[in-house]
């Protein structure tokens, strides 16, 4: 099993080109299941995930060409409307296969989704909206089997927001009879940039980025040639990662309209951020501020970001509050902190965190996806070694992290 090494205590300098966002690359490549010709999908970030999809895509009959860093899908016919618990455990996007396979074969069987185990993601409001569509909705053996003739347009109210759920719908709805009116939908980003992919494949959908989405259904959707957009949570790594180790970064083809949150944070702490175009640039002069976050859907903070934020305030002067309200299990991290000297109190959904002068190496392991994130931007501060194991969880969301690091600086390297 590999695992990062990390020498800490060198301040990160440099530039890096965001890569493509995880988080939009997987329902846009589920949204060429809608297509009756092919789509080309670029910017892909060269991902575990990303692939993952591509495979399960693959299983179901769909021809895929993979150029570097895009890939071509063909959906004119697949073999089977199937996505096999094998593929679906390691990755919950998977579920957004189900509804463009209802909607435009009819039939979908999709396992139950796995993923990082940060906390219950019921996958109840993607099957009610389906239902109050028309379909037919079940559950047998792990699986959801759902059917229906063609699906028709309805007024949807999500008594949560689903990010996933609010993507499922809109692509289900964009092949279904009628108008379908999706209520206290997600505002993120990466639904706007689906949303725009399905624009380009002919759908008809207005309200995008509000809580209100009104998608007209269509006969029939074409390819498209789409760009995914950069990663606003790899952005915001690098972003706290370059504050914490006292750091100068300059990121390009950053996502700066959905970081206002993230950078609001950051100047809190005492960064020195400029921003123009597409490019953001980080400077931190002394040791960082305490800062305290509450996450919450889109526009507040980030949940994707509580954990490296956690980790920058672990050494910054003061005592911060952080406070998960998305997930109920999303603190896993905060153990192997306190093994590098972090001192990090956990009262209910909140993180009490004092901030310390210096960490110290050790070996930790990653628990998920952003809470690897955080045990590296920490093992980039602390004196001495930090070796982090079971990495894969890296390699599902960071193209690459160590040797966009090492760009930068860091002394970090993969080892078996």
């Amino acid at each position: 099993m590999q695992k990062l090494s990390i020498q800490g205590g060198v301040p990160l300098s440099g530039e890096i080109r965001v890569s493509g966002a995880k988080n939009a690359a997987l329902p846009i490549l589920a949204a060429a299941l809608l297509a009756e010709s092919p789509a080309r999908v670029s910017n892909l970030p060269r991902l575990k995930d990303v692939e993952t999809m591509l495979a399960l895509l693959e299983r179901m009959g769909v021809g895929v060409s993979r150029e570097d860093g895009a890939a071509v899908l063909d959906a004119r016919r697949i073999a089977e409307p199937f996505a096999p618990y094998e593929l679906v455990k390691t990755m919950r996007a998977s579920i957004l296969a189900l509804g463009p396979l209802v909607a435009r074969f009819g039939e979908a069987r999709v396992s139950l989704p796995g993923g990082c185990a940060i906390g219950e993601r019921p996958v109840d409001l993607h099957l009610k909206g389906l239902e109050a569509m028309g379909a037919t909705v079940g559950i047998e053996s792990g699986y959801i089997h759902a059917k229906a003739s063609r699906l028709r347009g309805a007024r949807i109210f999500m008594d949560t927001v689903t990010v996933t759920g609010t993507e499922n719908l809109m692509m289900a709805a964009c092949l279904a009879e009628g108008e379908t009116v999706l209520e206290n939908a997600a505002r993120e980003p990466e639904v706007v940039d689906l949303a725009r992919c399905l624009e380009a494949m002919g759908a008809r959908i207005r309200g995008q980025g509000t809580d209100v989405i009104v998608v007209q259904g269509v006969g029939r959707l074409e390819g498209a040639d789409h760009s995914v957009m950069p990663d606003r949570i790899e952005a915001g790594t690098f972003l706290a990662a370059a504050a914490a180790t006292r750091g100068n970064v300059t990121l390009t083809h950053a996502p700066v309209a959905a970081l206002d949150a993230v950078v609001e944070k950051l100047r809190e702490a005492g960064a020195e951020i400029t921003v123009s175009g597409e490019t953001l640039a980080i400077r931190m002069a002394g040791r960082p501020r305490s800062v305290s976050v509450r996450t919450a859907p889109y526009p507040a903070f980030p949940t994707d970001m509580q954990a490296q934020f956690l980790a920058l305030n672990t050494i910054a002067s003061g005592t911060a509050l952080v406070t998960e309200t998305i997930f109920e299990n999303r603190f896993m991290h905060v153990q192997e902190l306190r093994r590098l000297g972090a001192r990090i109190d956990i009262e209910g959904n909140t993180a009490v965190v004092h901030g310390v002068e210096r960490l110290n190496g050790a070996t930790v392991m990653a628990t998920d996806l952003r809470a690897s994130a955080s045990l590296v931007i920490a093992g980039l501060v602390a004196e001495g070694e930090t070796v982090v194991d079971r990495i894969y969880h890296l390699d599902r969301g960071y193209e690459r992290l160590e040797e966009k690091l090492v760009r930068l600086g860091a002394r970090v390297s993969r080892v078996n």
